[in-house]
């Protein structure tokens, strides 16, 4: 008997064959549901030689932007997600909110990667700012991603040392990171872009010996909750991967006041930015 995957592929090239496939997209789910339809466009992508671009945000706000960019969506369920499929220029776009937090966030991206096939990963949304002279309203592009409260020191391992493991410090893709930067110069705002250390942890860093403390222990620039767990998962599986963080807030006594204020503006900035590098990435496909 074939698996699942492998008869989704098989009743799907009958559709399309069968379907026009300009209109295939519009045919009801109770027709046609939704996993169906995306094992239709997987394979129409492959033949293609498109890109599958995972787009990771932990809240709603935080993929709100793109979300309204993508065309033919369709919405397909994994891990007790909803990840939302569809096109953007000439790629195909994977788009998800994940959760809050470490664990939601690893789930999230190896069930992305298992699911999708995804070529690369991009985390976007919000960070508290540790860097000096990095203000609400900057960009941060990840160099890397450590998880600053992974703590075995009682063993004698430094902390954020992952035990037993190659890598505790998981290095951005190169090539992402480029592109990042070119999408950033693009912009008509007034805004500083960094490259820098993303420090994730399950805390909301909101006191000046907090961001200390990252800042001396693992040097981190800014300080969020996912990143690091995203750039993990896709580190075991050799996936290429992005943070892309918009600073809410300076991380200290006054993080209630700003992050209130300027998380939903910031979360914005960020996902514009990477509007611009899906732009940048068709561009890409179609040369």
């Amino acid at each position: 008997m074939p698996d699942s995957e492998t008869f989704c592929d098989v009743l799907a090239l009958f559709c399309g064959v069968w379907y026009d496939e300009k209109n295939w997209f519009l045919l009801p789910d109770a027709l046609v549901c939704p996993e169906i339809k995306f094992r239709f466009l997987a394979l129409r992508i492959r033949r293609r030689g498109m890109k599958t671009i995972g787009i990771i945000g932990a809240m709603a706000e935080e993929i709100a932007h793109l979300k309204e960019k993508l065309h033919q969506v369709t919405t397909v369920k994994a891990a007790g997600l909803e990840y939302f499929h569809g096109s953007y220029g000439g790629n195909n776009i994977v788009l998800v909110v994940s959760g809050i937090g470490k664990v939601n966030a690893a789930v999230c991206t190896q069930a992305m990667i298992d699911r999708f096939d995804v070529d690369c990963v991009i985390n976007t949304g919000v960070a508290g700012g540790l860097m000096d002279g990095l203000h609400i309203g900057d960009i941060l592009i990840s160099a890397d991603a450590v998880q600053h409260d992974m703590d075995t020191s009682a063993l004698g391992d430094p902390v954020a040392t992952i035990p037993r493991l190659s890598e505790s410090y998981f290095p951005a893709d190169a090539g992402l990171i480029r592109l990042a930067q070119e999408a950033a110069a693009e912009s008509d705002e007034e805004y500083q872009v960094v490259v820098g250390r993303v420090a994730s942890g399950d805390q909301f860093i909101g006191t000046k010996a907090g961001k200390e403390r990252i800042r001396s222990i693992v040097q981190g620039d800014c300080a969020e909750m996912e990143g690091a767990a995203i750039a993990h998962a896709c580190w075991l599986n050799g996936t290429p991967f992005v943070v892309i963080r918009a600073i809410s807030d300076d991380a200290n006594e006054e993080v209630e006041m700003d992050y209130g204020q300027f998380s939903k503006i910031a979360a914005k900035r960020s996902g514009e930015l990477v509007e611009k590098m899906l732009a940048r990435m068709s561009a890409q496909t179609e040369n």
